[in-house]
């Protein structure tokens, strides 16, 4: 074509056209993979779902002449509806949040709640036959709700969404994970799953319904099912939907812990790719209206109009408020739980890598098989937690207990299961609870010799594991309270070996032991400490919980990643790490960039401009003056696809090639090229052309982002990967070092930085690459 300049040799165009497939198949599929990965939305990648194109988004703001004629023509009121739509909009995140936070604790405490009291009262009858059916068939039915909900209508719901979400906030845009369909089956499966006695929270799915909440909020609704909100259209860009969506995962966390500091510092330690101060006083703003909420309605619910186990579990583990005295003979046992609990939670993390691998393996053939998978786990689940209470020997009730025991009919330390009057079974104690109350019961003080080594032991291996099978069936599940169980366990477990050999008591190395596994796994600092803190409400706690992390993020670094950089590779979300490969400093990005590319003219045809959207699937082109519109071929800017096709459909073409100038501002809005919600962007096949116009021309200069990032193709390819994240690019131009035939050499995009792509360029580099990790395992070895 007249218009587009072709770079690459031709003798390269069979390695062309692989490298243009690749931009639509999985990235995982390089010679260092034995097995394609799916590149999916969601976790349904895990459980097999089709193989979806993946796309980046623009945090850079696209500075055409529109956009600047839209800044300059705003007043000083417009600019204070703005600012004023951003906090406003933070309030009703934190509102919506909590209330959705608050019912679904609810929810899951009723149903459980329900669920345990007729299997107690079948128990009590000595019809153990009829209370296990009760057991098993409740908790069958809710996992097939919430495994056939997600499987066929949300499959983008499945999971907790903490890897989707943070993808999102590095850039990557995921199709359909922020849809109202994915929020109603996010909510609603989480409910059910976490009802059915499934080792599966409720944190991770709440981090993931605060960040839909805040996409729909940004973009003013949903076009698709007209649930819109024109006073909502204030944020045209993707740069603001990624604050509020930053607000809405804090508020997810806060809402699932009452931890309001907690939820900020998650937000920006695990979630966000890029901050400011203005972003924190936004997300702690929004953290702040859920605590005040949430307070409001833990006030009813503690008058008794919640239901009957409304005042369990709810929100917060208010547990462990006494004086703590420690002295430097307890630092050793807190170093030595530090260190097994990263190796522990490290191991975890490998095993749930194999499992989901093995999970995405059976899901592939089908949604039925979704679903029976589901199911199975559900029925393994039923019969180990109502058969292992059956291990354990019955205990007398204490004579100082303080509250009724054997507890009968509600949540408590106490459970009598099979017992004679007067005695409990403390494994059923664990087990036949919701995870909120197990947690309680393990953090609780005063309760040194209510359990047994063997109990507590079981219980966390049967933790340990189900936590794993559990996480990747087809259902809304998420991975925090569970490693909070198991790491609350193994704590405790090690508190009752020490003994009398220790100062602490068995509820604080509960809580050291819950601190030091999710370190482990999910390699959190800062923020865990915070929210363990806020949970806890014991500020003493702070010295050991802070050493006990550090070691035990330490110790896991050592082996592998953490859990959610792992389930984000499982699904080849192309996301960029903060570090850079040592590699890539040997590199420069006209080593990376290939060809052949497509470029616009500033004044196009546009049968030209429809030929080459339709033979690519580019989502930027650049723009280029040449005689007689320059003196010499020049580079004028970038243009979206989206902008193109904008143009396209309004059908405002020149009948001559002529610059429209001022002209262009009557016949478009800035409206017109604001940000569309997710997956709403127009298509080109939607558009039909006549032949004379196809003959016609656009000028494409008021429509051009004329000051966009560029690098010279010397630069190392280390320092364009910092500009590129650091910046948040979606389009990065590379022009020659030396003036050439054209002004432009290529485009780099998120694709062209991730490790798969440059490895499958430079298979060299992969040798050198395992050398020296085997230079470096050695010495982590020797060091820990």
């Amino acid at each position: 074509m007249a218009n587009a300049l072709e770079h690459a040799p031709t003798d390269n165009q069979e390695e062309y056209e692989r490298d243009r497939e690749s931009l639509s198949i999985p990235l995982l599929s390089s010679a260092l993979s034995q097995r394609s990965i799916p590149n999916s939305s969601s976790q349904a990648a895990i459980v097999g779902s089709h193989v979806c194109p993946i796309e980046s988004l623009d945090y850079e703001i696209f500075e055409n002449e529109f956009f600047k004629q839209d800044w300059r023509s705003r007043g000083k009121s417009q600019i204070f509806q703005y600012i004023f739509m951003k906090w406003l909009t933070c309030f009703l995140i934190g509102l919506i949040v909590s209330l959705i936070g608050f019912c679904n604790n609810l929810a899951v405490e009723n149903l459980a709640g329900v669920k345990f009291v007729v299997t107690s009262n079948m128990m009590l009858q000595h019809r153990y036959g009829m209370g296990f059916f009760v057991f098993f068939a409740s908790n069958l039915v809710l996992t097939l709700f919430a495994s056939t909900l997600t499987a066929l209508i949300a499959p983008a719901a499945a999971g907790s969404g903490i890897p989707e979400v943070k993808a999102y906030l590095n850039g990557v845009d995921t199709p359909g994970i922020f849809s109202i369909r994915t929020l109603a089956v996010k909510i609603v499966g989480s409910i059910t799953a976490v009802s059915s006695s499934l080792l599966v929270g409720k944190a991770g799915p709440m981090v993931h319904t605060g960040a839909c909440i805040a996409s729909l909020l940004g973009q003013g609704g949903s076009q698709k099912y007209n649930l819109t909100w024109k006073w909502l259209r204030f944020f045209k860009n993707d740069r603001d939907r990624r604050d509020l969506v930053t607000c809405g995962a804090a508020a997810g966390i806060a809402a699932s812990f009452r931890a309001p500091v907690g939820g900020v510092l998650f937000a920006f330690e695990e979630m966000a790719s890029w901050w400011r101060s203005a972003l924190l006083w936004r997300a702690f703003f929004a953290t702040a209206v859920v605590a005040i909420v949430l307070r409001a309605l833990i006030d009813v619910c503690l008058s008794g109009k919640c239901g009957l186990f409304g005042t369990g579990g709810l929100i917060m583990f208010d547990v462990y408020s006494a004086n703590i005295s420690y002295h430097l003979v307890d630092v050793p046992p807190v170093l030595a739980l530090g260190i097994v609990g990263g190796i522990i939670g490290s191991f975890y993390n490998f095993l749930l890598d194999k499992v989901l691998r093995l999970y995405n393996f059976i899901n592939e053939k089908g949604v039925v098989y979704r679903i029976l998978l589901a199911c199975a786990i559900s029925v393994f689940t039923s019969f180990l937690l109502f058969g292992l209470p059956f291990l354990a020997s019955c205990q007398p009730c204490p004579p100082d207990a303080t509250e009724a025991c054997p507890t009968i009919g509600r949540s408590g330390n106490y459970k009598k299961f099979q017992c004679p009057p007067g005695h409990y079974n403390d494994l059923a104690s664990l087990i036949f609870n919701t995870n909120d109350d197990a947690i309680r019961n393990l953090f609780s003080k005063g309760t040194d010799f209510e359990f047994q080594y063997s109990s507590v032991l079981i219980f966390f291996i049967t933790c340990f594991f189900l936590s794993i099978f559990s996480y990747g069936i087809c259902a809304p599940a998420g991975l925090f309270v569970p490693e909070i169980v198991t790491g609350a366990s193994f704590g405790r477990f090690v508190g009752m070996l020490l003994g009398p050999h220790s100062n602490l008591n068995h509820g604080l190395y509960a809580v050291l032991g819950a601190a030091s596994f999710i370190g482990g796994s999910m390699r959190m600092t800062v923020s865990l400490c915070v929210i363990i803190l806020e949970l806890t409400n014991n500020l003493l706690l702070l010295p050991l919980i802070m050493l006990v992390l550090l070691v035990s993020k330490t110790v896991a670094d050592a082996f592998n990643g953490n859990i959610y950089d792992l389930i984000m590779k499982l699904k080849g979300l192309p996301y960029l790490e903060t570090h850079v490969e040592p590699y890539m400093r040997q590199l420069t990005v006209g080593d990376v960039v290939t060809g052949p590319l497509q470029v616009f003219r500033g004044i196009e045809k546009v049968g030209n401009i429809v030929h080459i959207l339709r033979s690519t699937k580019h989502n930027g082109f650049p723009v280029i003056d040449e005689p007689p519109v320059s003196q010499a071929p020049v580079l004028f800017g970038i243009i979206l696809r989206a902008h193109l096709i904008t143009l396209l459909k309004k059908k405002s073409f020149l009948a001559t090639p002529v610059l429209t100038g001022s002209d262009a501002f009557k016949l478009y809005s800035s409206g017109d090229f604001a940000k569309r919600g997710s997956g709403n962007g127009e298509k080109l096949d939607d558009i039909e052309f006549t032949e004379e116009e196809l003959e016609m021309f656009l000028d494409l200069h008021p429509f051009t982002n004329a000051s966009p990032f560029t690098v010279v193709e010397t630069m190392s390819l280390a320092k364009a990967l910092i500009l590129f994240r650091e910046v948040g690019l979606r389009h990065l131009l590379v022009i020659p070092k030396i003036c050439s035939r054209s002004p432009v050499v290529g485009i780099l995009t998120r694709h062209d930085f991730m490790p798969e792509h440059i490895l499958s360029l430079y298979p060299s580099l992969v040798r050198s690459r395992w050398k020296r990790l085997r230079i470096r395992l050695p010495r982590l070895t020797k060091i820990f």
